[in-house]
């Protein structure tokens, strides 16, 4: 991915900014398909490697119809340690979003 990426990413999460964290939690849990249609302990771990990653993790949320909020809720909850799957993006996609989305948020990525 291009940081032109990220920044696309990172602006079509604007909308969500000022939806509180107890709402994107309640939203996410409730409606994330991988809350209610997977068994969390059987879901496949990711290998490190970006296509492969990327591929895996677009493919475990399609059809999910909460894939930005969960990506905004993780990058606000779990920013730069963030792990695993979460809105159809690999963790090492999500660090690197990370700091555009809070530039974005007129704040310094930690």
């Amino acid at each position: 991915m291009t940081d032109y990426d990220y920044e696309e990413m990172a602006s079509q999460l604007d909308r969500y900014a000022d939806v509180p964290e107890d709402v994107l939690n309640e939203v996410v849990t409730r409606d994330g398909l991988c809350f209610w249609a997977f068994d969390r302990a059987d879901m496949p771990k990711l290998s490190g490697d970006g296509s492969p990653d990327r591929e895996l993790a677009a493919g475990m949320c399609a059809g999910c119809p909460v894939i930005d909020e969960c990506r905004e809720l993780d990058l606000r909850t779990a920013g730069p340690d963030t792990v695993g799957v979460w809105g159809a993006l690999p963790d090492t996609d999500r660090r690197a979003l990370h700091p555009v989305w809070t530039r974005r948020r007129g704040g310094e990525a930690r």
